[in-house]
């Protein structure tokens, strides 16, 4: 099996997680959100298992009903390039919003990491959906769904342009002839756009990898255009291998309608593993992490993908209220199918919040069996690889030791780094120069 065709692993580092009070949990420090040592345990057994890349998600709104994790965090960039000092191969991916910052400033910032991590930066392009947000940046108000994904496409172009301000030759560094740079390959972009204008240049060169990778992280229809348009990368959520298997597709087909190929873009749905000796000892550990959960606690957990909304009001043990298009505005494709599942599944309040706060997701049994599902989603082109969060330390540790040696055994995961690049181990094509392109084109 080619190396682009085996499995890829992301590793999420997520603090004391994503579960509302798995914080509460013996084994998770209480501090872990803002634990520099904390990231580098996870990072380095990340790379331990010869995983593709670490994941930092970001936000930039909270209120008092966040969850705790999201109260006190390290901010992306920042952690990334202190992990970049303590690894040597793995991938260093964070989230940043293209709605709440500006292209040069954030081109200057993966630019930068890109280089101190020697080609292993990617970017999750977000377009941050909590109405919140705008209040932090002086906003009058948040830019409806479409708007966010029109304004992220020209962001992009914008920062795509500035990352090729230099050609990769530009520096001749002759210290003898006192030439630092050729000027003609230096290139100002001059952008002038509906929502930007840059002009450049930008004064950090590409990296050993060309641009940083480019993550996406929606999946509504906008989202799912912008990521088969622009991105390297999905990070996805699906319930199922049926789910999985109609994203995976679509997303792959409307790559190839933008002009590229199928494997210009890798889709990695995001799982939470639970892992045992035994299934019963694995569902013991998933029922310890969802009986730290009140309904109390769930219910805020649920209201943050709705704007925040005070489910309270409503009576748990009836049936999900009708809330209209709350939350189309934010999380859409997510809040879509909350809603959706209630309905065609006739659950209540009390379901629906119990079930967000803590997914019962299909991976949860002995390390055989979540080599076995996999090994399926995989062969059935259901995903290319996985994001893995783990809701305590031990299972990243458990699948690393547990499940990748399976998968090594099976001859689908990697025995060693392809690559010292991130995009090198995804098997993601190196973009060319846009001005060298030109210049080789008119030469022929």
């Amino acid at each position: 099996m080619s190396a682009r065709k085996k499995l890829k692993f992301g590793a999420l580092i997520h603090g004391v997680g994503g579960n509302i009070s798995a914080w509460r949990h013996p084994e998770i420090p209480s501090d872990a959100s803002v634990s520099l040592p904390f990231y580098v345990q996870a990072a380095q057994k990340a790379e331990e298992g010869l995983f593709d890349l670490v994941f930092i998600a970001d936000g930039l709104y909270i209120n008092e009903k966040s969850i705790p994790h999201f109260l006190n965090r390290f901010e992306p960039i920042t952690i990334l390039s202190a992990l970049a000092a303590v690894t040597k191969k793995i991938g260093l991916v964070g989230t940043l919003s293209s709605s709440y910052s500006e292209p040069f400033t954030v081109a200057r910032q993966f630019g930068s990491l890109d280089q101190i991590s020697g080609g292993r930066a990617g970017w999750n392009v977000v377009t941050s959906p909590l109405e919140g947000s705008a209040r932090n940046y002086g906003r009058t108000e948040h830019p409806t769904h479409d708007e966010r994904y029109e304004i992220a496409e020209e962001y992009l172009a914008v920062t795509k342009g500035l990352w090729d301000s230099w050609e990769d030759d530009a520096f001749v560094r002759d210290k003898e002839s006192g030439v630092f740079f050729d000027p003609s390959k230096l290139h100002k972009l001059n952008h002038k756009g509906k929502h930007f204008s840059v002009e450049g240049p930008l004064n950090v060169a590409r990296s050993k990898q060309g641009q940083p990778v480019i993550f996406q992280a929606g999946s509504s229809e906008s989202g799912k255009n912008l990521a088969a348009k622009e991105a390297d990368a999905v990070f996805t959520g699906q319930e199922n291998l049926q789910e999985a298997k109609a994203f995976y597709k679509d997303v792959k087909d409307r790559a190839v309608a933008f002009g590229r190929s199928r494997d210009d873009i890798a889709i990695l749905p995001g799982i939470g593993p639970i892992i045992g000796r035994t299934q019963e000892e694995a569902e013991r550990k998933y029922e310890e992490i969802a009986s730290l959960v009140s309904i109390e606690k769930a219910l805020d957990y649920l209201g943050r993908f709705f704007e925040h909304h005070d489910f309270s009001q409503y009576p748990l043990d009836e049936p999900f209220p009708d809330i209209g298009d709350l939350g189309s505005n934010s999380f859409r494709s997510g809040t879509d199918k909350i809603k959706k599942d209630a309905r065609e599944q006739g659950l209540t309040l009390r379901q629906v919040a119990l079930r967000a706060a803590t997914p019962r997701g299909q991976f949860i049994g002995t390390p055989e069996q979540i080599a076995d599902q996999l090994e399926q989603w995989h062969k059935e082109e259901a995903a290319d690889g996985f994001i893995i969060h783990s809701t305590l330390p031990s299972g990243l540790n458990d699948f690393v030791e547990l499940v990748v040696p399976l998968l090594q055994e099976r001859g689908i995961y990697r025995t060693e780094y392809e690559a010292d690049t991130l995009r090198g181990n995804l098997g993601v094509p190196i973009p060319a120069n846009r001005y060298t392109l030109a210049k080789a084109s008119v030469e022929v």
